[in-house]
């Protein structure tokens, strides 16, 4: 299962301090969290979709709902809480892990069915929101090599580029 978190941010003078909180605090903490197995962030490069997205994978949705997850994994946004915005999350089912996307790859995320991914030459995966916000319903993610990257302004809507921000992190690399 894929856990995803999305959002956007309003604070220039803030945002690289936030970014530093989230990718070295928030998701070596959630990646110590019995039931998450990886954990990723991006960048959005497509217009019309938060800035910052997070895959983590998860054995299942349950482990939102516990104890260790609201100790660990939890984190404390309150100082960044009022910056946070376009904020969404989803539990989506159909594929067993989030891919690990290199720093040299893309990730395609599709809102509007394979088509696009496959007229891409990629192989998407199908994931079916099955908790939390469940908006959108469906989506298909691929990976893309570096070499490949359309422009983002030539994705038909409901279409998103993302680079990822660092590697993906698991419990055995933190």
């Amino acid at each position: 299962m894929i856990y995803s978190v999305e959002c956007s941010y309003s604070d220039p003078a803030s945002e690289a301090e936030w970014n530093d909180f989230y990718s070295r605090q928030k998701l070596p903490a959630l990646v110590s969290v019995r039931g998450f197995f990886s954990s990723q962030r991006f960048k959005a490069l497509s217009a019309g979709c938060p800035v910052y997205l997070a895959l983590h994978s998860i054995g299942h949705a349950d482990v939102l709902n516990s104890a260790d997850y609201r100790e660990k994994g939890g984190g404390n946004f309150a100082r960044w809480q009022p910056y946070i915005s376009d904020w969404h999350r989803n539990v989506y089912d159909g594929t067993p892990a989030a891919p690990a996307v290199s720093m040299d790859q893309y990730l395609v995320i599709s809102a509007v069915g394979p088509a696009p991914l496959l007229q891409l030459g990629l192989t998407p995966q199908s994931l079916q929101a099955v908790a939390l916000d469940r908006s959108p319903a469906q989506r298909w993610l691929a990976t893309l090599p570096g070499s490949h990257a359309p422009s983002p302004v030539a994705l038909p809507p409901g279409v998103y580029l993302y680079a990822p921000m660092a590697p993906q992190l698991t419990p055995a690399a933190t």
